[in-house]
């Protein structure tokens, strides 16, 4: 049986793909925090708690592009990055879950 082959991640800059590595750690956090999807306060906490310190790599990614001289956010190119990266999903875990019936 072979590997599922993934789609290839677009072309990144070193600094892109620190963003979107950083982006997504962040997201992830806030997905675990989000009260209507959680079950304890200790797992939030904990959560919180990584989500300070991946808000400051997120702000350092985003300092270094700007240094670097990347004025510009690619959308496209980078949301095609978060659909790679299972983004989708992820993000899906910050929303409120459907109400049920």
């Amino acid at each position: 049986m072979e590997p599922t082959e993934f789609p290839p991640l677009p072309a990144l800059t070193r600094a892109e793909g620190e963003f979107i590595d950083c982006y997504l750690a962040v997201l992830d956090q806030v997905g675990r925090i989000n009260p209507a999807r959680g079950s304890d306060t200790y797992s939030a906490l904990r959560a919180a708690q990584a989500l300070a310190s991946g808000a400051a790599a997120l702000r350092d990614a985003l300092a270094l592009m700007h240094e670097r001289g990347e004025r510009q956010i690619h959308a496209t190119t980078l949301a095609r990055a978060l659909r790679v990266l299972d983004g989708e999903r992820r993000a899906g875990r910050v929303a409120m879950p459907p109400a049920p019936n």
